[in-house]
């Protein structure tokens, strides 16, 4: 495999190579809205966002930011070797329905305390989700659930051919 080739920064801008790992958790520091169903279901200006080596952000939404009963909670569970045991939620809203469309930790490990209870979306699955005035991009490829934006450059893995990262 030819090594990656991180795309340089510009102004304003941050190379996701430059994330740490294991990853590191900083507050988004804008307004972050989610559209489902033809509604905005989130809002939020305390957002926290994971930043891991070679992925966009992914960003936690603290649960009072969610319209009621737009979050059902679904059987799975998965692990992360950072954050301890993930569980998961089908989005619905205005008749549509999202499966497994988000995730969080009930009981996060020391190191992400601050995650406890708080939700992820996958971007893919929903009308629309924004940071600020910017409309968000899903992390190629449809495992994992970081947020693209103008802010952040890769490559970014998680599309095919980047497993081997």
């Amino acid at each position: 495999m030819p090594p990656v080739r991180p795309t340089p920064p510009g102004p304003g801008q941050r190379s996701v190579w430059d994330f740490p790992r294991p990853p590191a958790l900083e507050p988004v520091g804008e307004t972050v809205r989610i559209d489902f169903g033809g509604r905005e279901i989130a809002r939020t200006d305390r957002a926290l966002q994971i930043l891991e080596t070679s992925h966009p952000p992914t960003v936690y939404l603290p649960p009072d930011a969610f319209a009621e009963g737009v979050l059902v909670p679904r059987p799975e569970t998965s692990g992360c070797e950072w954050k301890g045991r993930a569980v998961y939620f089908d989005v619905v809203s205005g008749g549509a329905r999202a499966e497994k469309a988000a995730w969080g930790y009930p009981d996060p490990t020391p190191a992400f305390r601050a995650l406890k209870d708080r939700v992820a979306v996958y971007a893919g699955p929903m009308d629309a989700c924004w940071i600020g005035d910017e409309r968000v991009e899903p992390q190629p490829g449809g495992f994992y659930g970081g947020w693209v934006t103008s802010r952040v450059v890769g490559p970014f893995r998680g599309a095919p051919g980047t497993w081997g990262w």
